[in-house]
């Protein structure tokens, strides 16, 4: 039973739907790139066993998915390629095609009985999904549905406005959730016709892609491919799967010391949860599963704080604040006064993009960070904090410190492109915190330096644990 709060209802069009042979119900799936917990995916499966209609799910496969790159793309066709194969061995039908939504679905919007969308809350996003579901307002008469299915509790019900922070959306969240934890189990479709995709193409002369692999996915497109695919992480719900068993079976008991740089307790499974092949539901379910009726122990407690307080801000954040990622719009105002007050003061260091980028400073702690960054996709997430900071502090100025770091999070983490990157980064220049002692350059922004890691860390075991991945990478 999907929770009805879970669903957004587009008012359609009083034009009756194109009677054909080949009618169905549409799922343009987007966010939501998985078969496991995917809300949007099961309500399309009622809505069409309903109709006794077919499923017909659609990807829309763009070139120019902002600031995305090869690595990026890479690990999203893996997930696709093997989505495909699961799709058709429980009888939906699923294209690929190659172009923007707003163009591709209109040859198949006449002939949908009803359709089904995931949300998105980036602003491309959700300008993406006003373009469809006006377009399939002159044409449809059937239900549009939009699922958000990749919070656990939606965005919308959480909260009705931006938060400040943590403190004031906990509450919210908490309150919530026990309500939407539950599980998406897909029915048995009435009507398998994994074909159907396969005969509309055809005839309507759709650009489909080949979802054989993920080579042949991305073969011909015109990416940046500039930053290489990585091999620590690979797409798909197996992958995220087997992360998540990982996690839960050797670093659950240890995650409230998470923060230990090269303790090789994060759960790594940010990059699945950025691409949708996994669902937080899943997650929780799973924590809930192992431990029966047993209160949760204080490794889970962080992990849920992350995973649902954290993370569920973000969206939050980018939901509701438009300018979310513009520097004047960002941040608070005593965080804006700060920055003026101090933006003059002399920096001992200035480094321009390319050093930073190439990991060539005076901070051996730093430059391991960007290296575990521009190899692997992925930072331990307190050397991130440091990683922002910094970059603060070695700019000629706090916006170009924010270009610097928004640019470089979204080019090499997979994970970045994500309501977690813009509330991140925004974080280092106040964003969610309070006002620190002040100092000069940061003023009342809170401050990190190296003399903080190596009083609280053992460094040199970060230092080589970044040195075995390197080796790991290029072998």
């Amino acid at each position: 039973m999907i929770h009805p709060q879970r669903l957004i209802e587009h008012q359609p069009a009083s034009a009756g739907t194109e009677q054909t042979k080949d009618r169905f119900v549409l799922y343009w799936m987007q966010q939501s790139q998985r078969m496991t917990d995917n809300h949007a995916l099961a309500y399309g499966a009622h809505l069409a066993n309903r109709a006794g209609l077919p499923l017909l799910v659609v990807f829309a496969l763009t070139d120019s998915y902002p600031e995305a790159n090869e690595r990026h793309y890479r690990f999203m066709a893996e997930g696709l390629t093997e989505l495909a194969g699961n799709l058709a061995g429980w009888g939906a039908s699923f294209l690929v095609l190659h172009g923007a939504a707003q163009d591709v679905l209109v040859p198949l919007l006449p002939r949908s009985a009803s359709l089904v969308l995931d949300s998105g809350v980036l602003r491309h996003q959700r300008q993406w999904r006003e373009a469809v579901i006006r377009q399939a307002q002159t044409v449809m008469d059937g239900e549009i549905t939009e699922v958000d299915t990749d919070l656990v509790v939606p965005v919308r019900v959480a909260s009705g406005k931006e938060e400040y922070g943590a403190r004031t959306l906990r509450p919210k969240i908490h309150r919530a959730l026990d309500r939407f934890t539950q599980g998406a189990p897909l029915p048995s479709l009435s009507r398998r016709e994994p074909d159907l995709g396969r005969r509309l193409a055809g005839a309507l002369g759709l650009p489909v892609r080949d979802s054989g692999s993920a080579v042949a996915l991305l073969k011909g497109l015109d990416l940046d491919r500039s930053v290489a695919p990585v091999r620590r992480f690979r797409g798909g719900e197996t992958q995220a799967r087997a992360r998540l068993e990982r996690f839960l079976e050797e670093r659950l008991a240890g995650y409230a010391d998470k923060n230990v740089p090269g303790s090789s307790l994060s759960s790594e499974l940010s990059p699945y949860l950025h691409f949708g092949q996994l669902s937080p539901v899943t997650v929780i379910r799973a924590l809930r599963s192992r431990r029966a009726d047993a209160p949760p122990g204080e490794g889970e407690q962080s992990f849920l704080e992350e995973l649902v307080v954290r993370r569920e801000l973000a969206f939050n954040f980018v939901f509701y604040n438009t300018g979310y990622d513009r520097f004047g719009t960002m941040t608070h105002p005593w965080a804006y006064q700060t920055m003026k007050d101090h933006r003059d003061d002399p920096r001992e260091f200035l480094y321009d993009l390319d050093q930073l980028e190439q990991a060539k400073t005076h901070d051996p702690y730093w430059n391991a960070a960007m290296e575990e960054m521009r190899l692997t996709g992925f930072m331990h997430s307190y050397m991130r904090m440091y990683w922002g900071k910094k970059i603060i502090e070695w700019s000629p100025d706090p916006e170009t410190a924010w270009g610097r770091t928004l640019h470089l999070n979204n080019k090499y983490f997979l994970d970045g492109r994500d309501p977690n990157s813009f509330c991140g980064v925004a974080w280092c220049f106040g964003k969610h915190d309070r006002a620190w002692q002040e100092r000069p350059v940061f003023g009342k922004l809170r401050y990190m330096n190296a003399r903080g890691l190596e009083r609280k860390f053992d460094m040199a075991r970060y230092i080589r644990q970044v040195a075995g991945l390197r080796q790991e990478e290029t072998d």
